[in-house]
């Protein structure tokens, strides 16, 4: 696949230089100049993402899509395109919003979004707006409805007179749908298909939360895709989805008109991916696993209770000590200890922040110590790190990297390498591109035995992948958990 997106971009740079060599003979060259060098500039088809480094990308929050869930970002969505940008070699970056309007906007608007990566539908209306990739799935669109409230005692048939079956009944029928959706379209036509009025409300809550008002009594109806009104049923008993409002529908990504080599890259990989085992994994994980409806409703799950883990309020508590979020703490917490104040490392670092025993010798705490006292003595370190590197790197954000680094490999060896970077001409004060290339590459002689290094040998890979790693769980953690 890698060697066929190669030969395609090599395609691209070639076919226009031999259009502008022949044009030019004719003397148009200006005209064709122009129009290359308008398509390579796009940084939004492939070529300009694989330059940048970065996918950038929106979804929706919800149960089956994105979510985090004892402090792991998870969903069907937020997995496939971890799978896509690996695939292509990217970073990737995800924006959530359940406002269809956004994704759209963010979709639009020049260098925001790449990729809108959800559930939807196409249709002809949006196929005049974006385009869409290579389904990831079908579906069909069912009413969802609540069961009479005594329904487990009564008899099957007695259920059915209570409920609507027939999509003739739904004349006169208040129905509400979240805005902008393909359920509001849908019923739109259903209209005029049955002849008869159905009373839409468009909703600014997403699906999940329409489905929710529908259990507990607020609202007769509500439209839903079928696979996600099938996870729902599995919180929610009393609701019926048995009634189809659609036939099956293709659920794609959308990319924008002018980005075909984006397009072309995520159909061949799709289509090749839907037809793997991972692929069948990763669709049951989501939408035919029993376990799904404990996790959404675990008080760490971040719709159910919005915890990420026990010792919140201890991150929250503690985190003026060093004046950082404290997700970004939590984000640390999980990447050293998954929060089992139990675990302890092949080298002797042990609880929730895995300090060294010399370190944790420094704030009086022992593998004894409570798990609030190693959490305190923990963000007690950080600050101390922080106050050494305030002088030498006065940008806060780009600080922070250079901290998480030192809290995992030491400060000496992180010092180490941002004299490499000055003596290698890169910029000693910038973390991405500059400085984390001589921490990744410490570990070998070229580097380790320069006379610039005092503190030898560090096996870099780790510190390098621990900074990347934390900070791009802290955004999920900003995009579904409240400060």
């Amino acid at each position: 696949m890698k060697q066929q997106l190669l030969f395609k971009l090599l395609l691209v740079v070639a076919i226009p230089l031999l259009l502008i060599s022949g044009l030019y003979f004719f003397n148009k060259s200006e005209v064709v100049e122009e129009v290359v060098v308008e398509e390579a500039e796009n940084p939004n088809d492939l070529p300009g993402i694989l330059e940048r480094g970065v996918l950038k990308a929106t979804t929706d929050y919800n149960s089956t899509n994105y979510f985090i869930y004892r402090g792991q970002p998870m969903g069907f969505h937020l997995d496939l395109l971890k799978l896509f940008s690996r695939h292509i070699g990217v970073e990737l970056e995800v924006f959530v919003s359940n406002d269809l309007n956004e994704n759209f906007s963010c979709l639009m608007a020049e260098d925001e979004c790449n990729i809108i990566a959800m559930d939807l539908t196409v249709t002809r209306s949006r196929r005049d707006l974006f385009s869409f990739t290579e389904p990831h799935s079908q579906t069909r669109q069912v009413l969802v409805q609540q069961r009479p409230e005594d329904w487990y005692n009564m008899r099957s048939s007695e259920v059915e007179d209570h409920l609507v079956r027939s999509q003739l009944d739904l004349a006169g029928k208040t129905i509400h749908v979240q805005k902008n959706s393909s359920h509001l379209i849908r019923l739109k036509n259903l209209m005029e298909e049955i002849g008869d009025t159905i009373y839409i409300v468009e909703a600014d809550q997403e699906t999940e939360q329409l489905i929710e008002r529908v259990a507990n009594g607020e609202i007769d109806y509500t439209v839903s895709d079928e696979h996600v009104a099938q996870v729902n049923q599995t919180y929610y008993a009393n609701i019926d989805i048995q009634t189809p409002l659609s036939f099956p529908q293709n659920l794609s990504w959308a990319v924008r008109h002018d980005t075909p080599l984006l397009k072309e890259a995520i159909d061949e990989w799709m289509k090749e991916f839907k037809n793997t085992r991972q692929y069948s994994n990763l669709y049951n994980k989501y939408f035919q696993n029993p376990r799904s409806s404990y996790m959404a409703q675990s008080q760490y799950h971040s719709l159910g209770g919005g915890r990420i883990s026990v010792y919140d309020d201890y991150f929250r508590r503690f985190a003026d000590i060093v004046g950082w979020d404290w997700r970004l703490i939590a984000s640390l917490a999980f990447q050293e200890s998954r929060f089992n104040n139990d675990a302890v490392s092949w080298a002797g670092a042990f609880g929730i922040m895995q300090l060294m025993p010399n370190t944790a010798a420094m704030y009086d705490v022992s593998m004894s110590s409570s798990p609030v006292e190693n959490i305190v003595a923990g963000i007690k370190y950080l600050n101390w790190i922080d106050r050494r590197m305030e002088k030498i790197i006065p940008d806060e954000k780009e600080r922070i990297k250079f901290v998480l680094a030192s809290y995992n490999v030491g400060l000496g060896h992180v010092l180490d390498a941002r004299r490499l970077a000055e003596k290698h001409g890169k910029d000693p004060d910038v973390w991405k591109d500059n400085v984390d290339y001589f921490v990744l590459n410490k570990s070998k002689p070229k580097y380790y035995l320069d006379p610039v290094v005092r503190h030898g040998y560090a096996r870099g890979s780790e510190p390098y992948h621990y900074v990347t790693e934390i900070l791009e769980r802290f955004e999920h953690y900003l995009n579904a958990l409240e400060s």
